[in-house]
């Protein structure tokens, strides 16, 4: 909402100070580029498959195979506080794209439609991934049995 004002309030600037013109049109054309590319980044859902796990978007697919899965955790909700929006939408149906992680000071990818029952999976790059999920600590025992770690190799 805060967006939608910021950009409403900078369209309503340059009617009143270039009196409408291709400014404005230029401006308003850019920010529905972004929503729409925002709307076709919307998770969809996640799929613990065979060989990894898939996070299905609209246009975008991301695919983690278990071979490059180094760990996976539970995330509790108070170390989620610490994320800012890079190239990011947050709240617009849902959370989703590159935040920056004030913990870790590194980059991350969440996908989530709730800001809450997150799982943290790190792969063997050290790229990490948040997924939030209704029933996460499940999704997490389902990944270590495809991936054969032990829980303690995690924590």
């Amino acid at each position: 909402m805060i967006h939608f004002l910021f950009f409403i309030g900078i369209a309503v600037g340059l009617f009143i100070l270039f009196n409408g013109g291709y400014i404005l049109a230029w401006f308003i054309s850019i920010v529905i580029a972004i929503i729409a590319l925002m709307t076709l980044s919307i998770p969809r859902k996640v799929i613990v498959g065979e060989d990894g796990i898939d996070i299905c978007c609209i246009s975008d697919y991301t695919f983690i195979p278990y071979g490059e899965i180094a760990s996976v955790r539970c995330v509790e909700n108070s170390e989620m506080r610490y994320f800012i929006p890079i190239f990011a939408a947050a709240g617009f149906f849902g959370y989703y794209g590159c935040y920056l992680s004030l913990r870790g000071m590194d980059f991350v990818k969440i996908y989530a439609s709730k800001w809450s029952g997150f799982i943290e999976i790190t792969d063997i790059y050290e790229d990490k991934y948040y997924i939030s999920c209704d029933n996460e600590r499940e999704l997490v025992e389902r990944v270590l049995e495809r991936v054969s770690l032990k829980p303690e190799d995690n924590e």
